[in-house]
């Protein structure tokens, strides 16, 4: 595959790069070692300007090319990477493992953070482009809407761009290809929290109170019939269940149960039918027991939504890269959730996926055995080079 050949001949500094920001991983908004990193290898490549403070610790890498169209005011393309860590204990046993505990690099977001870099380093050496390069270093993926956070402080005022594009790895894609497809790409996203609040007594002696954990059970059931009884047949949904907990022993029937669970959507109008279900299962399950339930359900991500024309730009650059063979059309969505949706509420653009998988990389994303493939960083860095030299070209009037 055609890899930009200085871009191949600094992966093994890039690999350093990746498994020492893989040793040190950092929750969303706690990004304070790794956004540093950022800013010191950003002012080492020799860029433009690097701007902090938006989402704690952001950072954006301003990269200006060559031309009539590099002045500010000219034409302009973001790229974004995400930096943020999991509060998962890692199990890979690899030399680099997380020295934080609890804390690990599951989703590869180590990998995007440098494979951008990789690209930053690249395009400010050659400026072979015409326009500005925005490189978006975004905190806080997971669960924190660090990039509706980035968007409200300023980013796009800061940072005006005509169009933004995001990557990220996919197991169970083969290492090197990559992914696309137009419309929804990743799911909606809710936070469901609900409190049943019944009547606490001895375990010998249920009659004598209201038990929250009993009503939880028949909730958690009676949630499956929304999507498969409340929705249309053809749409998309999902609801689900993560956390209960009540109770402290044996033989104690606690006064109260609180569940944690997340849904998941395409449709606007679907969000609203999974929203009216929650509430009205469980509050309704809950008083027929003589029970109460607080229901909150936060919509915490918008659906990723690619734009059309975005698309076809982000297929041509990664065809350059990998081979028309090896860049698909992706036939569904995922029920996954990006806060890079936030980012595409306000601006056109499109997000891609690149395949992680070969022999030694099978594990998940999310996974505590998962490991970012290193393979990836040049392909990931030829695709953002690419994909900023062909929407910014040299010599147009």
């Amino acid at each position: 595959m055609p890899i930009v050949n200085r871009i191949a001949e600094f992966h093994t500094d890039m690999t350093t790069w990746r498994q020492d920001l893989h040793t040190h991983p950092e929750l969303a908004l706690q990004e304070v070692r790794t956004s540093g990193v950022v800013r010191q290898k950003l002012a080492e490549f020799g860029v433009d300007e690097i701007i902090t403070g938006m989402a704690k610790t952001g950072v954006v890498g301003v990269i200006r090319g060559r031309g009539p169209h590099s002045a500010p005011g000219g034409r302009a393309i973001g790229l974004r990477a995400d930096m943020d860590a999991l509060p998962i204990t890692e199990e890979t046993g690899l030399p680099y493992a997380s020295q934080n505990p609890g804390v690990m690099h599951a989703c590869g977001h180590d990998g995007h953070t440098t494979m951008l870099l990789g690209a930053a380093r690249y395009l400010a050496e050659t400026r072979n482009f015409d326009g500005t390069v925005y490189v978006i270093f975004q905190p806080a993926e997971e669960n924190l809407a660090g990039g509706e956070i980035m968007v409200k402080d300023g980013l796009f005022e800061k940072c005006p761009m005509d169009r933004i594009f995001g990557l990220h790895n996919r197991p169970g894609m083969k290492l090197g290809e990559f992914g696309w497809r137009v419309g929804p790409m990743m799911a909606a996203v809710a936070n469901i929290e609900i409190t049943i609040t019944g009547r606490g007594a001895h375990g010998a002696h249920p009659d004598h109170g209201i038990d929250p954990i009993v009503i939880a059970a028949q909730i958690v059931s009676a949630l499956q019939t929304i999507v498969a009884r409340s929705m249309d047949p053809t749409a998309c949904g999902v609801v689900t269940i993560g956390h209960i907990s009540g109770g402290q022993t044996y033989n104690v029937i606690p006064e109260t149960v609180h569940m944690k669970g997340t849904a998941r959507w395409f449709a606007p109008a679907i969000g609203d039918v999974l929203e009216q279900g929650v509430r009205r299962l469980a509050g309704g399950i809950a008083a027929s027991f003589g029970a109460r339930a607080e229901v909150r359900f936060d919509r915490a991500y918008p659906a990723t939504v690619n734009e059309a024309a975005s698309t076809a730009l982000t297929v041509a650059a990664a065809k350059a890269v990998s081979g028309e063979g090896r860049v698909h059309e992706l036939a569904d969505p995922t029920m996954g959730g990006e806060d890079f949706s936030f980012m595409l509420e306000k601006k056109d653009g499109s997000y891609i996926v690149l395949g992680a998988d070969d022999a030694a990389h099978k594990a998940m994303v999310h996974q505590p055995d998962y490991d970012f493939n290193d393979a990836m960083l040049p392909i990931g860095a030829s695709y953002w080079a690419t994909l900023a030299e062909q929407l910014l070209p040299r010599g147009e009037g």
